[in-house]
């Protein structure tokens, strides 16, 4: 997409639509998910939006779990247009209690879940020298003890059960130059060492854990970022291009799903090779860094 002379963006450049999902070609087969259950939050969100549709038009039945109601039945609209199975569910992951009123619902209109893709999150760019004790909390609940509540629910849901399951999280490539985000780092490196620690406790119970790593997904959470920073997104990773919500999508599909079966534990980065070269920016670059 071609960047205006600003940097700034229109707000319909910001990643796919629902028509571009509803669309997208895809590598896998029209019934890969065929019978299979997936729960998905932060589901009318970028990242979880695009995953809901390709699962949903991979034939799951999909259950659509956030904080805003409206936004999910948005969403929910949106895919049984098109002729998709979809529900909604409102839940706050920050509270035990919540989530755990969300898995019990979705057991008994749904009878439980085969797949859990924790998409749901949240922080914003700010110097770390600026964060107020309740921005930073805030992004730790949501993101590192959200993620926890989630996993803990599904995963006791699946051992009560006896049933096997899967949980693919998404977190930030943490290894190499994300920058003006250092919450979310924290947050999101604490759920890659929990996942890789629950893949071993918990392989006993049959569940794999897995973590998506994004590098620059186009989303419309860019709209609350610097316009230049934005502008300088595609020299972020050695591909010299922005990534696609639909590119993280078939990742979750390979992970959580048939084809990933003998995977646990792992970090699949979806980010261009910025795991290995560049920098990203969420806040001006400051002068000191500049060459």
């Amino acid at each position: 997409m071609a960047e205006q002379e600003s940097g700034a963006r229109e707000p319909a450049e910001f990643g796919l639509d629902d028509a571009a999902l509803a669309a997208h070609p895809t590598v896998y087969a029209a019934d890969a998910f065929a019978g299979r259950t997936v729960l998905v939050s932060g589901g009318a969100g970028g990242i979880g939006r695009a995953a809901a549709w390709l699962l949903g038009r991979l034939g799951a039945r999909v259950v659509l779990a956030g904080r805003n109601a409206e936004k999910l039945e948005g969403a929910r609209t949106a895919m049984a247009a098109h002729g998709l199975y979809v529900r909604t569910a409102v839940v706050d992951i920050r509270e035990p209690e919540s989530v755990a009123a969300l898995f019990a619902r979705v057991a008994a209109e749904a009878g439980g879940i085969d797949m859990l893709i924790n998409s749901a999150g949240g922080q914003f760019p700010q110097a770390a020298i600026d964060f107020s004790a309740k921005g930073w909390n805030t992004v730790i609940n949501t993101n590192l003890n959200g993620t926890w509540h989630m996993m803990q629910a599904a995963a006791r849901a699946w051992r009560d059960a006896g049933r096997a399951g899967s949980i693919v999280n998404i977190v930030v490539v943490t290894t190499h130059g994300l920058h003006g985000v250092a919450h979310t780092i924290a947050a999101r490196a604490g759920v890659i060492g929990l996942s890789q620690a629950l893949a071993v406790e918990w392989a006993p119970l049959d569940i794999r854990i897995n973590c998506i790593a994004p590098g620059v997904i186009e989303t419309p959470g860019w709209r609350v970022y610097d316009p230049k920073a934005v502008a300088a997104y595609p020299r972020s990773n050695p591909m010299m291009r922005n990534g696609s919500t639909w590119e993280v999508a078939e990742a979750c599909a390979y992970l959580g799903g048939p084809a990933g079966g003998f995977v646990t534990g792992e970090v699949l980065h979806v980010a261009g090779g910025s795991q290995l070269w560049g920098e990203t920016w969420t806040i001006e670059k400051p002068d000191y860094f500049r060459v």
